[in-house]
């Protein structure tokens, strides 16, 4: 499947196609709900996908060393060594990592801009000091680096059928759904890292501080408060899902079944979060393999009739008129 990727995406080189292909394995490595949405694009447009995600898995793992096996210098060098590598990449091509080189190639095939990739490193690098949000107009500071610039990165890839800025807000909010749906059901692991992304301010509404979260996390007990305050978190996440859901429709349509079934199966893990009733800092919520199952399944439906409606319309007389993707 990686050589029928990369032929369809142009990939002659041998460095660069394993490049990719390293980029490929992260995805399905540490992506699994999102490796499983990327198999429904067309194979030429799954590298590019695979390296944006390769070089933002690459960029978090320095950050987040759960085992506590690098101080926070030797993390913070490894940072910006790796930030340089992507500046040089963006301008030549070239790079020390597997990881810059595929995204410096996926950068200028499809016109993505530098500056997303400047706005994602200063997010990821507020990790290393940043641990916890007052309010939510301050974590949004953050998100808007660390997840809304990954969805912008993708439309140039994905393709829209309107004027791109018109479906770049819903995309950012796509990438800040998920994002958030991330937060709420990593909460436990969060703190295991010293960090707390739910706002202080909507966790002190339903009278939680970290202490507590810590209390709940060490000693595997519920609580109340910390009950209503993830409701309110993923109340909040669905918000954003649906200022998100209309650019759905702003896509490509061959690409649409790709982003609908991401779009189902991490609003799901939302829904998982819920079915264990929000017991989050004690077990990982998780989509179950069967509704994994019957959203690709509608995902590969989806793939089938939009390949068929594009067949019938290159047979027909107004062929390239309408719907142009841009």
């Amino acid at each position: 499947m990686t050589r029928r990727e990369l032929d369809a995406a142009g990939i002659t080189d041998a460095e660069l196609r394993l490049a990719y292909a390293r980029c490929r394995r992260l995805n399905a490595r540490h992506g699994r709900t999102y490796f499983l949405a990327t198999r429904l694009l067309p194979p030429e447009r799954r590298c590019a996908v695979h390296a944006l995600y390769g070089f933002a898995r690459w960029a978090d793992d320095i950050v987040d060393d759960l085992g506590r096996h690098r101080v926070p210098e030797e993390r913070d060098r490894l940072l910006l060594r790796l930030e340089r590598d992507l500046v040089r990449g963006l301008r030549t091509g070239a790079g020390d990592e597997p990881v810059v080189r595929a995204v410096a190639d996926t950068a200028a095939r499809y016109g993505i801009g530098h500056e997303l990739f400047a706005d994602f490193l200063s997010s990821i690098r507020a990790d290393l000091t940043v641990t916890d949000y007052p309010t939510y107009a301050d974590l949004q500071k953050y998100v808007h680096g660390s997840a809304a610039v990954i969805g912008l990165q993708m439309l140039p890839v994905l393709g829209t059928v309107v004027p791109r800025r018109e479906a770049e807000p819903h995309a950012a909010a796509l990438g800040v759904a998920f994002q958030l749906t991330n937060f709420v059901r990593d909460v436990g692991e969060d703190l295991d890292r010293g960090r707390v992304y739910l706002p202080a301010d909507l966790l002190a509404s339903h009278g939680v501080d970290r202490p507590l979260l810590e209390w709940s996390r060490r000693t595997g007990r519920a609580d109340a408060r910390i009950r209503a305050a993830l409701v309110d978190a993923s109340e909040l996440t669905r918000g954003v899902y649906r200022t998100a859901e209309p650019g759905i429709g702003m896509l490509d349509p061959r690409v649409r079944p790709c982003i609908r079934a991401a779009f189902t199966l991490y609003g799901g893990i939302l829904d998982a979060v819920a079915e264990q009733d929000y017991r989050v800092l004690h077990r990982r919520a998780v989509v179950s393999g069967r509704r994994r199952a019957v959203t690709a399944a509608a995902g590969l439906l989806g793939v089938a009739g939009a390949r068929w409606r594009a067949r019938g319309r290159l047979r027909g007389p107004a062929a390239g008129r309408k719907g142009r993707v841009r």
